[in-house]
């Protein structure tokens, strides 16, 4: 882990969006970004590019106190619970989440 990490950090993850939903006339890739303690990899707070608000806080209660290290939660609690075009794109944007936290945990072990 980096020596002088803070306590509390944000990282984020972008994929492409399907080319058929209202996201895509705004922005070619979905954002998510996540608020996450470095101790433990909880999700803290999310937030993302989608067009709705409504979408955006249903994203964040969907992700909020679920932890990185448990990705097959998170992509169950996804594919059981979100069922608007943009699914498959959350997935690939939380997973790039993850590898980026992963990252910046096994630097300089």
């Amino acid at each position: 882990m980096i020596d002088n990490i803070a306590d509390e950090i944000i990282v984020t993850g972008y994929a492409k969006l399907p080319s058929n939903i209202t996201a895509r006339k705004l922005y070619e890739v979905i954002a998510v970004a996540l608020l996450v303690k470095t101790q433990t990899g909880e999700i803290i707070e999310a937030d993302c590019t989608l067009s709705t608000n409504l979408a955006k806080k249903f994203t964040n209660d969907m992700l909020k106190g679920k932890c990185l290290s448990d990705i097959d939660d998170i992509e169950y609690t996804i594919d059981t619970a979100y069922f608007g075009s943009a699914k498959k794109a959350i997935k690939t944007a939380v997973q790039n989440c993850k590898k980026r936290f992963d990252s910046l945990m096994d630097d300089e072990d």
